[in-house]
């Protein structure tokens, strides 16, 4: 083991799959472990490259290898597989990450700390809430109307119209109709406690308040830009990072013809929803005013409408984003 250079290992929930190579490329391990071994089994390596897809758990594996002296480099899943020979196997996908490790080019995710993965979770569960509370909203709504009684799309006049319309409804169907509206008042204020711990969360850090001084940039937005990006060092270019979250066009290229399509929307699909609903923001409060960004996303507007203007505002916002915390994280970190 004292000659492997490079070791991946296909994570799992109790058993992984390991494949270590020398500087050579020869493999010199191939081995499965049990959970509770692989620790003690990193720690008596020497310091060596240690591939993972980027995937459940590989961030906390991630912290505990680096606690241990090594590198470690978590590649995006689809570009692991190009690699992975025959059947789906841990074996031969472990093999696969080794194999796309090895490219020098080859794209990787930044190990997120604790508090990042941490914030991050915080959004996970609110969107999960939200996705509940709208669900039950809907379903309310499709059951009034079976009975007649048409509710406007919005949480405002369903809540109007709620005491009204369940006094019109069948004696036997009342008490769920009142237990389906109690849980969307659970909802409503469990949404209503998670935004605020966010915020919260992005108020007391120095690098989301400035990163909030932006125009389309809120506490969610700032927060879950910073979790997700884990690191700026880790881009090249303020356009790398616009390119991973999927916010620059697709293209069909051959014979030396290039031909632009859509956004990409590549990348983390809640960050990149985020950025855009603030260029919405933008969009629509840039009408009448005449400073330089304003003039740009107004003629924009004007020349490819209103969502094409949104989505180069959050394009913008995401590369002013991480020059901001390029050039002001280190001082903003001392600030705060």
């Amino acid at each position: 083991m004292k000659q492997i250079t490079t070791l991946a290992i296909d994570l799992a929930k109790n058993v992984f799959q390991l494949h270590g190579v020398n500087e050579y490329g020869v493999v010199v391990l191939r081995r499965q472990v049990r959970r509770a071994q692989l620790l003690a089994l990193i720690a008596r390596l020497p310091a060596c490259l240690i591939a993972m897809e980027a995937c459940a758990s590989a961030h906390y594996w991630g912290r505990q290898f680096l606690n241990l002296g090594h590198r470690v480099k978590l590649i995006p899943p689809q570009y692991v597989k190009p690699f992975v020979k025959g059947s789906k196997t841990d074996r031969n996908d472990a093999a696969g990450i080794c194999e796309a490790a090895q490219r020098p080019d080859m794209p990787q995710v930044a190990v997120k700390s604790e508090e990042q993965q941490g914030v991050l979770a915080l959004h996970r569960i609110r969107e999960l809430l939200e996705k509940q509370r709208k669900q039950v909203a809907n379903q309310l709504r499709g059951i009034l109307g079976e009975f007649g009684i048409a509710i406007a799309a919005s949480m405002r006049a369903l809540r109007e119209a709620l005491p009204e319309a369940k006094q019109q409804v069948p004696s036997l169907l009342r008490p769920t109709l009142e237990q389906a509206c109690e849980r969307l008042r659970e909802l409503e204020r469990q949404c209503k406690a998670h935004t605020e711990q966010i915020e919260a969360c992005a108020n007391n850090n120095p690098l989301c308040r400035r990163l909030m001084r932006e125009r389309g940039i809120g506490p969610i937005s700032a927060s879950a830009f910073v979790a997700t990006l884990g690191d700026p060092r880790h881009y090249r270019s303020g356009r790398q990072v616009s390119a991973c979250l999927g916010l620059v066009p697709r293209q069909h290229s051959t014979g030396g013809k290039a031909v632009l399509l859509g956004i990409t929307k590549r990348g983390d699909k809640y960050l990149r929803m985020m950025l855009i609903h603030g260029g919405r923001s933008v969009v629509r409060h840039a009408k009448g005013k005449h400073d330089p960004l304003s003039e740009w996303v107004n003629e924009l507007a004007r020349r490819r409408g209103p969502n094409r203007a949104a989505v180069a505002m959050a394009n913008k916002n995401a590369r002013r984003l991480w020059a901001i915390w390029r050039d002001e994280g280190q001082e903003l970190a001392a600030a705060g």
